[in-house]
């Protein structure tokens, strides 16, 4: 019994430590009252023109006064994509400052006709922006992958997601053209 005892104990401790290592990128207060999510591939050209010009007034008007966070989700579109959400997820005390930056920088580091050279890119782009992570090991992380993929899993069944960047506010797909004005007007109703 008391071996039966310590084994659990083992292994749940593991389990909550295979969780924590891997977190969502979330950006404002985390019990704001307006949750968005957003469903995003790094290599969509859409989800970055949505980082340089919906997010930063939505960050100025929401999130840093508190009425809402955003929870960024995978939904990698190509292997690229799957490849740098690995690396953006592998550093969670810098997951939001990686995400943004692949997202401003994404012409930089998208090209190459093969996998490989796209990684190598990355790779590239990583150590220039000075985030210090092990590129290898991130890559090669089967947790990490599987939390990508489990959004990309859960987005598409609980959401219907079939296109990036889709956006979730309190439990709702947004259902209208992406852009600011008509992102405020939803939210304004939940205030």
């Amino acid at each position: 019994m008391k071996k039966l005892l310590i084994v659990l104990i083992l292994f749940f401790s593991f389990i909550s430590n295979i969780s924590a290592e891997t977190k969502r990128i979330i950006s404002g207060n985390v019990d704001a009252k307006i949750t968005i999510i957003a469903y995003e591939s790094l290599t969509c050209s859409h989800c970055a023109d949505f980082h340089k010009d919906v997010y930063p007034q939505l960050k100025k008007e929401y999130i840093d006064t508190g009425l809402a966070k955003i929870e960024f989700r995978h939904y990698p579109l190509d292997i690229a994509a799957l490849n740098a959400s690995k690396i953006a997820q592998c550093k969670s005390d810098q997951g939001l400052k990686i995400l943004e930056s692949l997202y401003s920088n994404q012409q930089v580091w998208v090209k190459g006709k093969t996998i490989e050279e796209i990684n190598h890119n990355l790779k590239k782009f990583i150590q220039k922006e000075g985030f210090e992570l092990n590129f290898e090991k991130c890559l090669n992380n089967k947790k990490i992958e599987d939390f990508i993929l489990n959004d990309r899993i859960e987005g598409a069944k609980n959401f219907k997601v079939n296109a990036t960047p889709t956006i979730i506010i309190n439990g709702e797909k947004f259902e209208e053209s992406l852009n600011y004005k008509n992102l405020k007007k939803s939210l304004q109703k939940l205030i």
